[in-house]
């Protein structure tokens, strides 16, 4: 397969080619977390650029727990003609766009949090203890409140417009934490054996799925592992993609890691997956042996040729697209046109070596591109990373003050 072709979806949703833009998140919400004409502008950028899948980046279901500030947040219908408006943005040129759902669980800076919730009280290990709160065990009666909460959000989605949602069980967020060992040591049905530690995930797919029907898109982003000792294992990750699958999964997006290992930004890569562009085809290989479910890969693809051998290989049916779109929102149509089409996408240098070990760093220059194309502006690739760190740090710190002074 190529990348011009379409694909069609267990739900009967028919994709018009194989590309697919990744969750990358915006914050470009209001300080009170709803969503603004950045967000459509936005998407509609994206959706004029070819790509045929567009999915958002971290929408929370709790303003109570935010993964950033200016994340937005939906809880109910009360920004449904806002969230209208964005999905009609990103429905333009015949495309497909889901709404990422998302809890961060521990993963809420102190700055934003003071008493996160998680399925254990586990902290996050040194350094990134001194940044997040130790989290507190969820009870009973909170894990089902979330679960109807996932379900709540994902059918305001449908209500406004938007084409499916995605499940965020990845990078260490709550689905993540719920599916890893380390940091669920839960004794009652929701720990302990990977049957109990995928029941959360399990379950908010049920609900989901409940309240939207089976002509509307439900996705989940997964782990391939944690890539931690004694964590989550790609054994772990095949069964819980095979449970999932069976329940009627729409895509599957496979990624790695979380803050503590972000395998997903490409750390620890070897030459050759470099090479190849796709970080977690190994992995794809094998569990598309035991599932029926669509597979999407992000994670390096950066040229026509990388994205086209990897949908040849039949081990993935959708190449994920991040930066390559954050710095090119054209770039689909420069693939589905044909010819040698190269990403400039690059590693964001500054010569300091304790700068450019930092991932907030090349997120920080990310983040400055997307916010420019929300205001309607193009990408600036010459832009310098360690600018836009200290800008990103500086709006990050004054948007916590203002996110924890209306909670005050």
């Amino acid at each position: 397969m190529q990348a011009t072709e379409n694909l069609t979806l267990p739900s009967g949703t028919v994709l018009k080619n194989r590309l697919a833009k990744s969750a990358m998140s915006e914050a470009l919400g209001t300080t009170d977390n709803h969503p603004t004409d950045k967000l459509t502008t936005l998407y509609g950028r994206w959706a004029q650029g070819g790509t045929g899948l567009l999915i958002t980046g971290n929408v929370m279901i709790d303003r109570r727990a935010l993964g950033e500030p200016n994340n937005v947040v939906i809880e109910d219908d009360r920004d449904l003609a806002e969230l209208t408006r964005w999905a009609e943005a990103g429905k333009q040129n015949g495309t497909e766009i889901w709404v990422q759902l998302n809890h961060p669980g521990k993963q809420t800076p102190k700055f934003l949090t003071q008493h996160p919730v998680a399925p254990s009280a586990v902290a996050l290990k040194a350094p990134l203890d001194k940044h997040f709160n130790k989290p507190r065990a969820l009870s009973e009666v909170e894990i089902q409140d979330l679960i109807q909460r996932f379900s709540s959000s994902a059918a305001v989605c449908k209500q406004a417009g938007f084409t499916g949602v995605q499940i965020h069980g990845a990078h260490g967020y709550l689905v993540s934490q719920f599916l890893s060992p380390v940091h669920n040591v839960r004794t009652d049905q929701w720990g302990g054996s990977i049957e109990n530690r995928m029941r959360f995930a399990v379950e908010v797919y049920k609900a989901i799925r409940a309240a939207v029907g089976d002509d509307f898109n439900v996705g989940i982003k997964m782990n391939s592992a944690d890539f931690q000792r004694g964590g989550f294992t790609e054994e772990e990750s095949m069964l819980v993609a095979e449970r999932l699958s069976a329940l009627g999964m729409d895509l599957i997006e496979i990624s790695g890691g979380n803050y503590e290992n972000p395998e997903m930004a490409g750390k620890n890569a070897k030459e050759s997956t470099v090479q190849r562009e796709a970080y977690f085809m190994d992995y794809a290989e094998k569990v598309r042996q035991r599932v029926t479910t669509p597979l999407m890969i992000t994670g390096g693809f950066r040229s026509a040729e990388g994205i086209n051998t990897a949908l040849a290989s039949g081990a993935m049916d959708i190449a994920g697209l991040g930066r390559t779109l954050a710095v090119d929102p054209d770039f689909s149509n420069k693939v589905l046109a044909g010819g040698a089409v190269i990403s400039t996408v690059e590693p964001i240098k500054t010569g300091i070596k304790m700068v450019d070990n930092m991932a907030m760093m090349e997120v920080s220059w990310y983040a400055r591109q997307i916010a420019r194309m929300g205001h309607g502006k193009d990408p600036v690739l010459d832009e310098s990373g360690f600018g836009s760190l200290l800008k990103v740090l500086g709006t990050t710190v004054v948007r916590g003050f203002k996110t924890r002074r209306l909670r005050a």
